[in-house]
């Protein structure tokens, strides 16, 4: 028997003999900045991991001592789609099927402070959520639901205001107090600035309403969670899981510095602010992120004055990526979803929703919904996962990429603080820029073969089954809504609402009172959701962010890449012709924010040599048509997401004819149902890509588009 732990240096003599000629460099990874080795051993292991106990400071192991072993994670499908009424009764049946929590997804309109009759969001209305305009819309939603028993997440932030004072009331009119309301309200501003981008107001007075909400909540409503910091919509636009880390974690601290000037002690709030990771396919990375998450949190909460243990726990809820989905070969998105659901599990999640695997086509059908829950129960139920408090713990490569990720976002986080805090990071745009670049950098890979993404760089299948998806009326949704508006404007007490809206007003001005106290005033004289958001924009101003195109991370990674080449020679020969590159606007219409694929294409393209026009978010389709005529574009690539495509594209086409621009080629990228496409190829489309489109390829099909219109003038 050995007397002493083996090391690497001994594995690494064995492993050469065995690689011969392929250096051992080789086998080393790199995951986003963290350097990963083949193996590790006793001395990698951190100096304290043999100390670390669940349910203790700093909390590595799980911030209870029994964890999963005495009670499991809740399961918190999050949902909502078309009106209130439809979405109650989808809720209703997910609780009698084992769900024990709610989360409710809401239309862009309504993230975006618009109520349905609002002429900006024609296509947006029912589709990414359940719509949401008045009081009466949210008593609808949980009807039969007891809000005293059963607890509410609501993913909420730019309309936040609005939304949490008609949760309030409506939860009133059914006999529950505030201070009986369990759940969560996301309320987290900063993250919209860099990554999914359903802001309303400036970063200041945004960040004021983040603050208001938390002091509100810690004064009427102890059982709910003020906040929830949320990593994942980094994660999905791209980040590295130290950027995912550090990033979440700083903004945490801004809140809870904004709580502090509020007068707020940290203890009494502290422990009702909760966070929201995104878990990929790395299996281990996402364990040990959720781990060094929790361990880098009691040092904040450490340096920001906490007392009470409770006050230092990281208690988060997590999703599976909907970025890693694939449209191609779907059901073996079936499978990403159970490792990465086990991931979260392994990494000590509170609370977890688990994708369909048919979001890369559309909203989750009754039956894609029901095996995405069953993945969870199957989990709880018969994995035995649940038996030991975190088995991985002592595990040498958990523990070294623990440390490790700590280590790497503490460097990132000190960075931050470095710049005056996460507000002014977010204003200078510093940490959106880094975001775009690792996307850029990511997708390269993948384009490249040197990550394989089973079903779409590697293993395709020639012809794949038609996926049935869920398809949202728009029209009908969003007539049913201003019909519903029209009657309560035309039934309430207008004197006593204008009177409140002003109050409202003039809170904000004046930086003085609770502009969620306010609100709520306002939602009980019958105020619509888009009346009190626009009381605040009058005060506040609408917000507007500034798109850039990055360059250079395409033509670095594919140099000397024969297929990259033949492109770029293309353009330039288009360019030798024409006395000018292919010209491409990128349009984002409607009020979906989330920019990543539009991103990424702008930066392969403009790489490439097109000339690359990126448009501003929420366009309306004839201002995109107006924009299109004014650069004198060749093509306009629509990136959707939030499916608004049916509405919005062919309003865009017919917006060209109306200018006499129709031969400008249209493309749609994102997220299309095969069912969708003859439609759109009808109404003008030249080319539709999905998730997971190789960049080379559509760029050959955009210049082969471009080129055929041209030489058929």
């Amino acid at each position: 028997m050995r007397d002493r732990p083996a090391t690497f240096a001994e594995w690494a003599e064995l492993a050469e003999r065995e690689l011969k000629e392929t250096p051992l460099a080789s086998l080393m990874r790199d995951y986003g900045g963290v350097s990963v080795k083949p193996a590790y051993f006793f001395e990698d292991l951190p100096a304290d991991a043999n100390a670390a106990l669940p349910g203790a400071e700093p909390f590595t192991r799980g911030v209870r001592a029994t964890m999963y072993a005495n009670r499991p994670w809740t399961i918190r499908q999050y949902a909502g789609f078309a009106t209130a009424r439809e979405s109650n009764a989808f809720y209703r049946q997910a609780l009698a099927n084992g769900q024990k929590g709610l989360s409710v997804a809401f239309d862009l309109a309504t993230h975006r402070g618009y109520d349905s009759d609002h002429p900006r969001v024609a296509g947006d209305v029912g589709k990414a959520g359940v719509a949401i305009d008045t009081v009466k819309d949210m008593k609808a939603l949980f009807e039969g639901i007891p809000l005293d028993e059963v607890s509410v997440s609501m993913t909420m932030n730019g309309a936040v205001i609005p939304v949490m004072a008609m949760f309030i009331v409506a939860a009133e009119e059914q006999g529950v107090r505030q201070d009986q309301l369990e759940g969560t309200i996301q309320n987290d501003i900063l993250k919209e600035f860099m990554v999914r981008n359903t802001f309303i107001y400036p970063p200041e007075p945004s960040m004021r309403i983040v603050g208001d909400v938390i002091a509100h909540t810690a004064r009427h409503s102890p059982k709910f969670n003020s906040i929830s910091i949320s990593g994942y919509h980094m994660h999905e636009a791209g980040a590295t899981a130290v950027q995912e880390l550090a990033y979440t974690l700083a903004d945490g601290r801004e809140y809870v510095r904004a709580a502090q000037a509020r007068g707020l002690d940290v203890d009494a709030f502290a422990g009702r602010l909760s966070f929201f990771f995104g878990i990929g396919m790395n299996f281990f990375l996402e364990v040990a992120k959720l781990r060094a998450a929790r361990l880098l949190w009691a040092e904040i909460m450490d340096d920001l004055g906490a007392r009470d243990p409770r006050s230092k726990m990281l208690r988060t809820h997590c999703q599976t990526s909907g970025v890693s989905l694939t449209s191609q070969d779907p059901h073996n998105n079936i499978v990403r979803t159970t490792i990465e659901a086990l991931a979260a599990v392994l990494g000590g999640t509170q609370s977890l929703h688990t994708n369909s695997f048919d979001e890369a086509l559309a909203l989750p059908t009754d039956f894609s919904a029901r095996i995405a829950r069953n993945t969870q129960l199957v989990l709880q139920h018969e994995a035995r996962v649940t038996d030991v408090v975190d088995p991985l713990g002592g595990s040498y490569y958990i523990e070294a990429l623990t440390a490790d990720l700590a280590q790497k976002a503490r460097v990132l986080i000190a960075e931050i603080e470095a710049q005056g805090g996460m507000t002014r990071a977010v204003q200078a745009g510093v940490p959106k820029l880094e975001i775009e670049k690792a996307a850029a950098l990511r997708q390269a890979r993948i384009d490249r073969g040197e990550e394989v993404i089973v079903g779409v760089n590697r293993y395709r299948v020639e012809d794949e089954p038609e996926v049935p998806v869920r398809q949202i009326d728009t029209a009908r949704v969003r007539e049913e809504q201003v019909r519903a508006l029209a009657e309560v404007r035309r039934t309430r007490d207008e004197a006593r609402c204008q009177s409140m809206l002003a109050a409202l007003r003039e809170f904000a001005a004046k930086d003085e009172g609770n502009l969620l106290e306010a609100a709520i005033e306002a939602a009980r004289a019958r105020a619509t959701l888009g009346e009190i958001s626009q009381a605040l924009e009058d005060v506040f101003g609408r917000y507007s962010a500034t798109n850039r195109v990055i360059s250079g991370i395409y033509g670095e990674s594919y140099a000397d890449d024969p297929e990259y080449a033949a492109i770029a020679q293309r353009i330039e020969a288009f360019h030798g012709r024409l006395g000018r590159a292919p010209a491409i606007l990128i349009a984002k219409m409607g009020q979906d924010g989330h920019d990543r694929g539009a991103k990424i294409i702008a930066t392969a393209f403009a790489d490439l040599g097109f000339a690359v026009h990126l448009g501003a978010l929420f366009e309306t389709p004839p201002e995109v048509a107006a924009e299109a005529e004014e650069l004198g574009v060749d093509a306009i690539g629509v990136s959707t997401l939030a499916a608004g495509h049916r509405t919005l594209v062919p309003e865009l086409i017919a917006a060209l004819g109306d200018r006499g621009i129709g031969e400008v080629t249209v493309i749609v990228g994102g997220v299309v149902p095969e069912q969708d496409h003859q439609f759109l190829r009808d109404c003008g489309v030249a080319q539709i890509f999905g998730p997971g489109t190789n960049v080379l390829e559509a760029a050959f099909a955009v210049i082969n588009e471009i080129e055929g219109r041209l030489s058929n003038r």
